[in-house]
């Protein structure tokens, strides 16, 4: 097995963390391997590893920018994930392994314990998601129960009018043939829709990240935010989530200044 050819190779079209992710779950195949005798040592162990790019900060929309998102894109077919993305904060593993059964509309919840994952050419449904904290039931509002009371009601229709061809495998985000949306088209397109609507560039998990500080521009403090977001651990939500954008760092400033002026020479 050529690992290191493989490490040249997609460090052209991934980052290297994503490269460690794939061996790092390679290598603990291969270290069972070792021990069991099928082979005498893991190669990967043997490699030059990629530089692991460190973590700068997550980029996030600002309040204004959500709302000019969830008004932009309606009517796009992105339009239901992005909304479930920023409401609930959902990775996109979880927003495109939503299904039906999981959604109670007669208790008003969500239950997530499903996922979508893309690997290289391959799709993975998995019962699972990333961690238990993840695994969760989630409250049902108003807003989105009529948003995706209406969305089945249009899979109804679709169903209807392509019988032999609709693919009804229960899951909520699909195309209307009712196939499940790709995890990589949800990546491509959303790039294509914040260009045609003139946003600055983020990655569709940026979203997440704005949910968060959405959540923050209400005034929910860090546990509630770190338990709406399901995180395991606190320091995820300080560390990464709730960076400070420069018009919160304006409005601390000004503070600052209207406090201090009174001691200015």
């Amino acid at each position: 097995m050529h690992f290191q050819e493989y490490v040249n190779f997609k460090t052209k079209s991934v980052s290297p963390n994503t490269v460690t992710k794939h061996l790092r779950h390679v290598s603990k195949s291969l270290d069972n391997a070792v021990k069991q005798n099928i082979i005498a040592f893991n190669p990967i162990k043997r490699i030059d590893m990629p530089k692991k790019i460190k973590f700068t900060g997550a980029k996030h929309y600002n309040e204004q920018q959500i709302e000019q998102l969830l008004e932009c894109s309606k009517g796009d077919p992105l339009e239901l994930i992005i909304l479930l993305t920023i409401f609930y904060g959902l990775r996109r593993s979880e927003v495109l392994g939503l299904k039906w059964d999981a959604i109670d509309m007669e208790n008003n919840t969500i239950t997530i314990k499903h996922t979508v994952i893309s690997t290289y050419k391959a799709v993975h449904k998995v019962d699972s998601t990333k961690n238990d904290s993840s695994n969760a039931v989630i409250p049902l509002p108003y807003i989105i129960k009529t948003e995706l009371q209406k969305w089945k009601n249009e899979q109804k229709q679709h169903n209807l009018m392509q019988p032999n061809d609709y693919k009804n495998d229960g899951y909520v985000c699909t195309y209307v043939d009712g196939s499940l949306i790709r995890p990589d088209y949800v990546t491509q397109h959303f790039k294509r829709l914040l260009k045609r609507c003139g946003m600055p560039a983020i990655r569709f998990h940026d979203l997440r990240h704005s949910s968060a500080c959405y959540l923050k521009y209400l005034g929910f403090d860090l546990k509630d935010i770190q338990t709406w977001l399901r995180h395991g651990n606190i320091q995820t939500t300080m560390n990464i989530y709730v960076n400070l954008d420069m018009t919160a760092k304006t409005e601390i400033a000004n503070k600052l200044n209207n406090r201090f002026v009174q001691f200015a020479v």
